[in-house]
């Protein structure tokens, strides 16, 4: 059986381990969407996970949800990920651009201006964190048909930026209620076009854009996350029989790209984790999600069950830099510092000690 600190080979990429890097928003980017100073050293320091899977990038302006989110839609932003993908490979890792389009998750006051656009014109409850204080979600204006194919392209375009960068390759996030969750769930697509009104024509717009980026830099570089009736921002998808035949459509049509990999955060005990991985016959990357912190015995479980190629850890990884090597030898593990995991400079970013000593405890200073 599989066990989690074997190599794999993952689309194009020999991963010396099973234990992936999850993406993490962290929002110390500059105000121009431009890495940190620290992001390089941050990166780097995690270069032993099997593969590295950044945090959200915004594909465009109009695409970013938070402040002090990346882009990867400007020179500066590209040389900032050029910064990055030398300093993790120099470390002998490997990592990918997550390429996030927050859709109606976003808020003027965070884009320098920019307006809220997603699949129809519906709002998300509640507020959201942005560089003015809280705000509502603003109402977000409805695609046009004729405007999907300029989307599409900002995918495609980004992930090239990716790979000019010196990047690995990227991960589409279709999950966690963002633009390509929007289009997937019937409460943020109620669309009358062709890519509204049934759980294929939902899936189609995502399909595009996965089919659009795979030929523009290889399917062996590409990966897609989803999550299937997690209700992450406000996005409930309560019929089951709804939801599957909107994945499994989607995931029937992307099988014969031959992608990397298809990530999927979902409960392990779910049955769509094996209905949607036997119908994608590739490498599937597992998350647990948000109800718990995913621990060594947890991941390794799901590769020996063969629930999962190699599973997807976030919240550890904050903590410990060096965190294959702490579950290797079942060492003690670092504590995340709550206040200092949302923004900020270092201190909480780059300062946590590794097994050698190597950093500062967060919470020290």
């Amino acid at each position: 059986m599989p066990e989690l600190f074997e190599p794999v080979i993952i689309g194009k990429w020999n991963l010396p381990n099973r234990v992936l890097m999850a993406p993490m928003t962290r929002n110390r980017a500059q105000p121009d969407g431009v890495p940190n100073e620290h992001a390089a050293t941050y990166y780097q320091q995690r270069a032993t996970a099997g593969l590295i899977i950044t945090e959200g990038v915004q594909p465009s302006a109009v695409g970013q949800g938070y402040p002090n989110t990346p882009g990867l839609h400007t020179p500066a932003q590209v040389d900032g990920w050029r910064r990055i993908a030398e300093a993790v490979h120099a470390a002998d890792g490997r990592i990918v651009a997550q390429l996030m389009h927050a859709g109606r998750i976003a808020h003027p006051d965070n884009k320098h201006g920019q307006e809220t656009v997603a699949p129809s014109a519906v709002t998300a409850d509640g507020t959201m964190i942005t560089a003015t204080g809280m705000q509502p979600y603003p109402t977000p204006r409805a695609l046009t048909t004729d405007e999907l194919p300029q989307v599409v392209d900002e995918f495609r375009q980004a992930a090239r930026s990716a790979v000019d960068a010196g990047l690995d390759g990227v991960e589409l996030h279709g999950a966690n209620g963002y633009l390509l969750h929007q289009f997937l769930a019937p409460p943020t697509n109620q669309r009358t076009d062709g890519y509204g009104g049934s759980p294929a024509a939902r899936a189609r717009f995502v399909a595009e854009t996965v089919t659009a980026v795979a030929q523009e830099i290889g399917p062996e570089r590409v990966g897609l996350r989803l999550s299937p009736a997690n209700g992450a921002n406000g996005l409930v998808e309560d019929d089951p029989a709804e939801t599957a035949a909107t994945y499994r459509g989607l995931v029937d049509a992307i099988a014969p790209l031959g992608l990397a990999f298809l990530h999927l955060s979902i409960d392990p005990a779910d049955p769509l984790l094996a209905d949607l991985s036997a119908r994608f016959g590739g490498p599937v990357v597992v998350n647990t999600g948000f109800a718990s912190v995913t621990d060594r015995e947890t991941a390794q479980t799901l590769v020996r069950s063969g629930k999962a190629t190699a599973v997807a850890v976030g919240r550890p990884f904050i903590a410990n830099p060096d965190l294959v090597r702490r579950w290797r030898e079942q060492a003690p593990l670092n504590e995340v510092d709550q206040a200092t995991v949302y923004g900020g400079d270092a201190h909480g970013y780059t300062d946590y000690p590794s097994l050698d000593g190597a950093g500062t405890p967060a919470s020290a200073g």
